[in-house]
């Protein structure tokens, strides 16, 4: 290490460096209005989805997409870009509110700490972050801004003539209340009794708190929702236009779950009666299907244990056994009662319900494989096309009737495709597209159903019985909610001693008895705002973070959102573990923001990248159990930040999974050691000094040749985000110099611009020599991005084919001038390899020069 550090001193580089930009506060950036704001400059806004600070700090998984977008910002500075490159903190959560109940420290004193370490970090891994800009979502200036939003969406709603959302005012029915985006509702959640508060469905398992394994109930609670399904339509139909990879893409789709077919009402009979002369038919289950060609096949019903109806058709002789069915239900979490492998149960109800088409009387059944917020909370039984209900009239022994035959002769029993329908009298002969048609015209004519959309998507629960999060703006009086006026804002948490759930259901802040009186007849709201509130429009704050008077200016948001697509932020990368609820929440609340005039886009984020898991050595996912976790503060002690920074794009695709390896982190090190020791020497003295072999000469043919291919490759390489072959080919240009007699001082300063976004440390330090021996070029930071002539590039480059084991997998160009080592280095850095050969032994490679390299695995 000692000799390490004699040849390579990062240890002294790098703080220098990071104060000397501190100091000089290089990568601010000023909004529109503002001075030195260049109105000329095209803007580019890039985000990092903004961590939750937790007590353990960073490890090495995290900073891999921060270290991606900051080669970005660099880069595209350099190109003359207004780059918008912040970073704040997700800091609301349950961790520290845990940690207060345990300690009776405030949950705020433990987050100001943790954000404190986590910005050590990421400082001292160089990131050119605009630090002026930084954010806390537990900060009053900032929840602010998230309270007020708060009552633009309780107090707007989505009027179905224009499909966007409107001041309240503008309704005209009777009860706005019915109507707001944000409201009131009882509906069913994961209760634990013994921690007092109520659960996220992934923080249940198996029936039992993640955190002490006790029993949860399902049980009705007063909660907030926002009406997201309202925007359901938009929020498919607006994925279109963005530049999603089609993964996530479709998991929202698959979310937001559109589905057309009919909607249909069956009506309740009377319990012993015979037929369709049924006693009570003023009860009605309505059920969405898809398959409405289907119905004449429905042989029974089944309603959610928790559907309103059970109680009221339920007989007197099954009461009993409904009762306790639905008491086991309620300790089962959604997850468990949809699980497709586990075995059906159910309970007769003892009443049953008319069939609309046939005028036949099906029984009706509870079974908790159904959900109540799902569709209507009740299904047809059709089991002879439905897998899942072919099991269940099985064990039950339910009739099966065949409706749809197959046209490729398959077995009728079971098939869920479409064919022609049979024993259906209004739709007989027809094939399935066209009886659907038919048969949902026939219902709308008769009264009896109509043709329906239905979305699996639901209404965001948005309460939560805790103690650290945003505060409603909202007070209760004689039984009714209101908003509190803007003026009033931000409404703060008081401050307690006991942070422990109340245990009856109430917020830790129904403790604060004179918070809560707001006057005389009024109280205020205890329940807390999710984490999610924060998430949801962090990136409008950082387009202005200093503003008070709005929560974002007009200028600002107009500048920094704008452009010709649908979206704002021109890139924003981020794990997949956000694939779905963050992403849509936020387009949620910024669609809402765009219909009442606030933002300029209809969409928040243009451009989605997720980075890959960064597995731990052991090729497992890190975590404090495994005892396989690596903090970068080791890994910068031991080879430095920049070492660190090229590693983490050299590891393989930036969307790619990949294990850790300290080795390859070795290795990196030594290739900057390189760069080091092809410009700096050591004189007789022991003194550092910039080699004699470099001066002020031309470069050869050859190697102009090497510096615009390694200017085209990096450059193209960047763009792409393809940030592994970018170190590689800078690989290639320092082998192509390391022997040279005469290193030509343009090629040199060309190369460390374009190393810079990479190693900026080491890039600036050897720069700033060369200003001081040579001629005084400026700051590296303020270099224009050089340019390539394709004209030299074309004599140069040979297509190399790379096989695995003797079979030709894929083909590169290369430099003419590459060798062996260089061409097994590409090779190993190439994509396509890399997923082929991910988890497995490289025994050996063979090359060809200039023609192919053949991996041996």
């Amino acid at each position: 290490m000692s000799e390490r550090r004699k040849s390579y001193p990062f240890d002294q580089i790098e703080p220098r460096w990071q104060a000397i930009w501190e100091e000089r506060q290089l990568f601010c950036v000023p909004n529109p209005g503002e001075k030195n704001f260049d109105p000329s400059k095209p803007k580019f806004y890039i985000l990092d989805m903004f961590p939750y600070p937790s007590g353990a700090g960073l490890h090495v998984g995290h900073p891999e997409g921060y270290t991606a977008t900051d080669i970005l910002a660099r880069y595209k500075r350099m190109r003359g870009f207004n780059v918008l490159h912040p970073m704040g903190w997700d800091a609301f959560g349950l961790p520290a509110e845990q940690y207060a109940i345990k300690t009776g420290k405030h949950p705020a004193t433990t987050t100001r700490a943790n954000i404190a370490k986590f910005k050590a970090q990421l400082k001292r891994i160089g990131f050119s972050y605009d630090w002026q800009r930084e954010i806390n979502t537990t900060d009053p200036r900032y929840y602010k801004w998230t309270q007020w939003i708060f009552l633009q969406i309780y107090n707007s709603w989505l009027n179905p003539a224009t499909n966007r959302a409107e001041p309240i005012s503008t309704y005209r029915g009777k009860n706005p209340d019915e109507v707001r985006l944000a409201y009131v509702a009882n509906v069913p959640v994961n209760w634990c009794p013994e921690l007092g508060t109520v659960l996220a469905n992934e923080e249940v398992v198996d029936g039992k708190s993640e955190v002490g394994s006790f029993p949860v109930v399902r049980r009705p609670m007063r909660q907030w929702m926002l009406r997201i399904t309202a925007y359901a339509e938009r929020l498919l139909k607006e994925l279109d236009g963005l530049d999603w990879p089609e993964g996530v893409k479709l998991l929202q789709r698959n979310w937001i779950g559109r589905s057309e077919g009919a909607e249909v009402d069956f009506a309740v009979a009377g319990v012993d009666d015979p037929g369709p002369a049924a006693g009570d038919r003023s009860y009605k289950i309505r059920v969405f299907t898809t398959r409405p060609d289907t119905l004449y096949g429905a042989t029974y019903m089944v309603l959610a244990p928790e559907h309103s109806l059970v109680d009221l058709i339920v007989t007197e002789e099954q009461w009993p056994v409904v009762r306790e069915y639905r008491e086991r239900a309620a300790r089962k979490s959604d997850l468990e009662r949809t699980e497709l492998a586990k075995e059906k149960t159910g309970v007769f109800t003892g009443a049953y319900a008319m069939n609309p088409v046939n005028n036949e009387r099906i029984p009706i059944w509870v079974a908790d494989y159904v959900l109540l917020g799902y569709g209507t909370g009740a299904i047809m039984g059709v089991p002879a096309h439905d897998e899942r209900d072919l099991e269940f009239a099985r064990k039950f022994d339910l009739q099966i009737r065949e409706v749809v035959r197959p046209v490729g002769g398959e077995d009728s029993i079971g098939f869920v495709g479409e064919g022609i329908a049979i024993n259906s009298p209004a739709i007989d002969g027809l094939p399935s597209r066209q009886a659907i048609r038919r048969i949902t015209e026939w219902l709308e004519q008769r009264g009896l159903g109509k043709g329906a959309i239905n979305y699996k998507l639901r209404d965001w629960l948005f309460s939560r019985q805790r103690y650290w999060g945003e505060p409603f703006p909202i007070v209760w009086e004689n039984g009714k909610h209101r908003a509190l006026d803007e003026n009033e804002l931000p409404v703060v948490p008081p401050p307690l001693d006991d942070y422990k759930p109340i245990g009856t259901g109430e917020p830790p802040l129904a403790r604060a008895k004179e918070w809560v009186r707001y006057s005389g007849n009024a109280l205020r709201e205890t329940n807390t705002m999710p984490q999610w509130a924060g998430s949801c429009w962090y990136y409008l704050r950082f387009c202005d973070p200093q503003n008070d008077e709005r929560f974002v200016g007009k200028e600002a948001e107009k500048y920094w959102m704008g452009g010709p697509k649908p979206g704002g932020v021109d890139l924003y990368v981020g794990g997949t573990e956000h694939a779905v609820l963050h992403l849509l929440y936020a387009r949620f609340w910024h669609k809402v923001l765009f219909d009442l005039g606030y933002v300029s886009k209809p969409e928040p984020f243009q451009r989605l990248v997720n980075q890959g898991v960064i597995l731990g050595e052991d090729n497992q996912k890190m975590s404090k159990s495994r005892g396989n976790i690596v903090n970068p503060d080791d890994v910068i002690d031991q080879y430095g930040a920049d070492a660190f920074r090229c590693y983490e794009m050299f590891m393989g695709p930036l969307e790619q999974m990949k294990p850790w390896s300290m080795r390859g982190v070795e290795g990196v090190a030594r290739f900057l050691a390189r760069i080091w020791r092809l410009l700096m020497t050591e004189n007789q003295a022991g003194e550092r000094e910039l080699s004699a072999r470099l001066g002020e000469v031309d470069p050869t043919s050859a190697q102009t040749k090497i510096t615009h291919a390694t200017i085209k490759k990096v450059t193209e390489d960047i763009e792409s985000l393809s940030f592994n072959t970018a170190i590689s080919q800078m690989m290639i240009f320092v082998n192509a110099f390391t022997n040279a007699e005469t290193i030509p001082l343009p090629a040199m300063r060309t190369f460390l611009v374009l190393l810079s976004p990479f190693a900026p440390h080491l890039s600036s330090e050897l720069w700033e020599k060369l200003n001081i021996k040579f001629q005084d070029a400026g700051d590296i930071t303020e270099q224009k991005w050089p340019a390539y002539d394709e004209r030299l590039l074309l004599e140069d480059e040979l297509e190399i084919v790379i096989q695995i084991n003797g079979k030709v997998r894929d083909r590169m160009k290369m430099s003419i001038l590459a060798n062996e080592e260089e061409m097994k280095t590409a090779a190993l850095a190439n994509r396509r390899i890399q997923e082929l050969t991910s988890g497995r032994t490289i025994h050996k490679v063979i090359v060809v020069p200039k023609k192919l390299v053949n991996v041996v695995i």
